[in-house]
């Protein structure tokens, strides 16, 4: 009786476990699937497509004066948008978490509209608020400000919505116990507060970054879309398109995917590397 149990206990036990393996297989596969279609696919043609005039029509379209006068433009205005962020979002964040005020709901929900928001349709409002015809008298249109305005508007939530989790639920009792043995406001934020928030500060602001060399919608109609000026690389890569020249808009297509890349990558390993001395 007993042999018999232990026997059925054994079959039922191995079924479990083929069970899981293959449910852990089939998940995997879907899985494998799906990111080829979505995500490896369209790369690939895009790799294939950007060598199709070869190394030496690669080379020229991403070192032509205009491709990398954009690419330039683009670099600088995401670093300077990603700074403002990582500042601004983590002062917002804690604005949201900390302190209660009249419309608080509707100012957290309101952080969340660039999401919402096609960004061509910001682009538009943002030439209405801040171009020529501006109802607060504020003319930046066709300008680096204004690209630098668009960026901030669609990257806003990243830093913000990383932070905030963060800030919930941190543990307080750690700021009151340093308050009590002396340390003031900044003391405290320094100390306790900000290594703390690293980990989403850095990741919003990767994302940031990522989503702000990429940006076309919001700035393709406030920043002018003049070449060595105010032409960042999607309005470029777009104007190459436009020109019949596909190839060279995917080499150039394939220099901002390896930046983005680069920057996620080298945000992960900061990550990593944080955490471990955070241990």
């Amino acid at each position: 009786m007993t042999s018999a149990s232990s026997s059925a206990g054994a079959v039922a036990s191995r079924r479990q476990v083929q069970g899981r393996r293959l449910g852990a297989g089939l998940g995997l596969g879907v899985s494998v699937t799906y990111l080829s279609l979505i995500l490896l696919l369209p790369l690939a043609a895009l790799a294939v497509t950007s060598g199709e005039d070869g190394g030496g029509g690669f080379w020229d379209a991403i070192t032509a004066d205009q491709s990398v006068a954009a690419l330039k433009l683009t670099l600088v205005m995401s670093l300077v948008v990603t700074a403002v962020n990582a500042v601004m979002g983590t002062v917002i964040a804690w604005v949201l978490v900390r302190d209660r005020f009249l419309g608080k709901a509707i100012v957290n929900a309101l952080i969340d509209l660039p999401f919402a928001l096609p960004t061509i349709v910001a682009g538009l409002t943002l030439l209405a608020l801040y171009g020529t015809s501006s109802p607060i008298g504020v003319d930046v249109a066709f300008t680096r400000v204004a690209i630098g305005i668009a960026l901030l508007f669609v990257t806003l939530p990243f830093v913000v919505r990383s932070v905030q989790p963060l800030l919930m639920e941190m543990d307080r009792e750690m700021e009151r116990a340093a308050a009590t043995l002396g340390a003031g406001p900044w003391t405290v934020f320094a100390r306790i507060v900000l290594p703390n928030l690293v980990p989403g500060i850095l990741s919003g602001a990767g994302l940031g970054f990522a989503k702000a060399l990429g940006e076309f919608g919001s700035v393709v109609l406030i920043s002018g879309n003049i070449p060595f000026e105010t032409e960042v690389s999607a309005v470029n890569i777009f104007g190459l398109i436009e020109s019949d020249a596909p190839q060279a808009a995917a080499a150039v297509s394939m220099v901002l995917l390896a930046v983005s890349f680069a920057s996620l990558l080298l945000l992960a390993l900061v990550q990593r590397v944080a955490g471990r001395h955070a241990r």
